[in-house]
């Protein structure tokens, strides 16, 4: 398996801790914080993980929103990319891990994405991370099902191990 690069944008210090849970189960990761990155970080990967907590009303979260802007979709060309979002299912349950929907959009261009999830084991009443019926990454609600998070983040990473190149 190549070497991965895991960027992840965080205000509250959640994601981040999440984001390290994954590379530390993953083993040979590198990790970044979008908000000190700069796009030429990410040519130094074939392989990606970008995590992402979703804030107000479905909002990408402001340092991955920086960061995307200044890129080119063409950066993720040949690239495989696994998709990681934070959100509260319950108070938030109509716009339930946008964020990722948001990265999504710019990378599954070019990119290839892996690593989507099912849905089962999760209420909300809607999501636009939710795609051909699965999430298009691994979403964690640390809020409500904290309890399922390593089981989860365990059960992906497994999944990623099998389909990064």
């Amino acid at each position: 398996m190549k070497k991965i690069g895991l960027f992840y944008g965080s205000d509250g210090g959640t994601t981040q801790e999440i984001a390290q849970s994954v590379a530390d189960k993953l083993g040979d990761c590198q990790i970044f914080d979008v908000a000190s990155s700069k796009a030429d970080d990410l040519n130094a990967f074939e392989n990606l993980i970008f995590a992402t907590p979703t804030y107000g009303s479905g909002d990408l979260q402001d340092d991955w929103d920086s960061f995307l802007s200044g890129i080119d979709e063409s950066v993720f060309a040949g690239k495989n990319i696994a998709l990681l979002g934070l959100g509260d299912q319950e108070i938030y349950s109509e716009t339930f891990c946008n964020g990722i929907a948001h990265i999504y959009e710019k990378v599954s261009k070019q990119g290839k994405i892996i690593g989507q999830t099912d849905t089962d084991g999760y209420t909300f009443d809607e999501s636009l991370a939710v795609v051909n019926g699965k999430f298009v990454g691994l979403v964690i609600d640390e809020v409500n099902q904290e309890d399922k998070t390593n089981q989860r983040i365990q059960k992906w990473v497994e999944t990623l191990k099998g389909a990064f190149a």
